[in-house]
């Protein structure tokens, strides 16, 4: 890693997010002596990486920096001689999230784009891309961190630690911020008052809290959190997770504060209620946030613009750029941040296996994460995350060989998909519509089309001739 004059390649350059990842390095301008960024992209995405960019710059020149900002098209260009690598792309952009979400709900079944159908789908799509860019780090910038934030973060960065090799790879979730936050306002302590820590996996995390006396003070807030009639909304909450009620005996008798997305597990069918109630309506979330990231680049586009706009904080994923940004300084800096973050378990969580990624707190330091170990988890945690992590890497596995049989193996392990004939239906759509981005599964998306012109009919019909 270079020392003094640090080169960052954001993969997915054209993201919305892009400005509050400026923002937050700005912020520690005296913490990264950053010589030059690089916002990358594909031609599907020219034109907002060029708009993004162009922002960029006066955000930089509006701080009084001469950090250099290039948008380029050309992957290599940008990691050549990288010391920190973030990615935060999304194969196939929002279109490919609007089919995750319209094909499973269009037979009463979540789409939902980290753990639904669509997540496993965005990770077909996104575990090629992200072993192909860690194929040109190991020529380009051998010596480079990897920071990912894309979706589903967990497979994604487990595959690129334990099938690309890059074990200079760590994960990054906006969601346990937003739990310590809401922690912090609930029991009326200030964060660092507070020791909060989390063992699961991306998007399926518990915590436990304590105060600066010793004092546990979990229970307490289950009851602020989640008891019937004491219970308030969690303004935290991100935006695209209804305000459903927790079952308040189960959260209990677990022992341990649940993220936002157990929803999808504790509350299924009135998730499930809620999302075909949207989607018969004619919203799906995909589609909202498609409308937002349009009002958000016509902000971008204005030349006067020089700062993250308030509106960016609609979009759903705050402070996802900012944790990169202090991961990196941390890193750089050797500051031992506590955060939480994708990681190797290697015997952190020693009810899961050593070679698999968890999400866990951990000290960052100038060589990685240094976890803090969990210990047994109790009975029905344990259970469920056990379960999750099988199919996890099941689906890793179909996305990386292209294995129609592993695909719908791990269908049938997810238990928000239902197993059996309207499982098998729904993957073969999915596979239908994506086909544009599943190169691997070319001979079971060839043996679909051929065998089934009904499947193709129906995802013509429902996606207006766009499968």
């Amino acid at each position: 890693m270079a020392r003094g004059a640090l080169k960052i390649a954001v993969i997915g350059g054209g993201s919305s997010y892009t400005p509050e990842l400026i923002e937050g390095y700005i912020k520690r301008r005296d913490a990264l002596p950053i010589k030059e960024i690089w916002l990358v992209d594909v031609e599907e995405g020219r034109e907002k990486v060029e708009i993004v960019g162009a922002m960029a710059a006066r955000m930089v020149r509006a701080a009084g920096l001469d950090w250099k900002v290039s948008t380029t098209l050309n992957r290599r260009e940008a990691l050549a001689g990288a010391d920190f690598v973030s990615t935060q792309f999304r194969v196939g952009l929002l279109d490919a999230r609007i089919k995750d979400e319209r094909i499973p709900l269009s037979h009463g079944v979540l789409g939902q784009e980290t753990k639904g159908a669509g997540g496993l789908f965005k990770a077909f799509r996104t575990i090629p891309v992200i072993l192909d860019i860690v194929k040109d780090m190991k020529e380009l910038c051998p010596d480079a961190w990897l920071v990912n934030f894309t979706n589903p973060a967990g497979m994604v960065t487990e595959a690129a630690i334990f099938h690309g090799g890059w074990r200079r790879t760590i994960g990054l979730c906006n969601v346990p911020l937003g739990l310590i936050k809401t922690a912090s306002d609930k029991l009326n302590t200030p964060v660092d008052a507070l020791t909060v820590r989390f063992a699961g996996l991306n998007h399926f995390n518990w915590h436990r809290v304590w105060d600066t006396t010793g004092n546990e003070r979990t229970a307490e807030l289950i009851d602020l959190l989640y008891k019937p009639g004491v219970a308030v909304d969690d303004e935290n909450r991100p935006k695209n997770i209804a305000n459903i009620e927790f079952p308040y005996e189960i959260v209990r008798d677990s022992g341990m504060l649940p993220c936002y997305y157990h929803r999808y597990y504790y509350a299924e069918s009135d998730m499930l209620d809620d999302a075909i109630k949207k989607f018969e309506g004619g919203k799906t979330r995909a589609e909202e946030v498609k409308r937002t990231e349009e009002r958000l680049f016509a902000l971008y586009k204005d030349p006067a613009l020089d700062h993250k706009p308030e509106e960016l904080s609609q979009r759903g994923g705050a402070y996802y750029s900012d944790a990169a940004c202090e991961l990196i300084a941390s890193i750089y800096n050797d500051k031992k941040t506590e955060m939480v973050v994708s990681v190797a378990n290697n015997g952190a969580m020693p009810d899961l296996p050593p070679n698999c990624v968890v999400e866990v707190s951990a000290r960052i330091t100038a060589h990685g994460a240094d976890c803090y170990a969990v210990g047994a988890l109790p009975t029905g945690v344990r259970g469920m995350v056990q379960h999750m992590k099988a199919m996890e890497q099941i689906i890793i596995d179909a996305a990386i060989t292209g294995d129609y049989d592993k695909a719908l193996h791990g269908f049938a392990l997810n238990t928000l998909i239902p197993a059996g004939s309207k499982g098998k239906k729904i993957l073969d759509q999915m596979l239908v519509a994506h086909k544009d981005y599943l190169p691997q599964f070319k001979d079971a998306v060839e043996r679909i089309e051929r065998e089934q012109p009904d499947t193709v009919a129906y995802v013509e019909g429902l996606l207006g001739g766009k499968g």
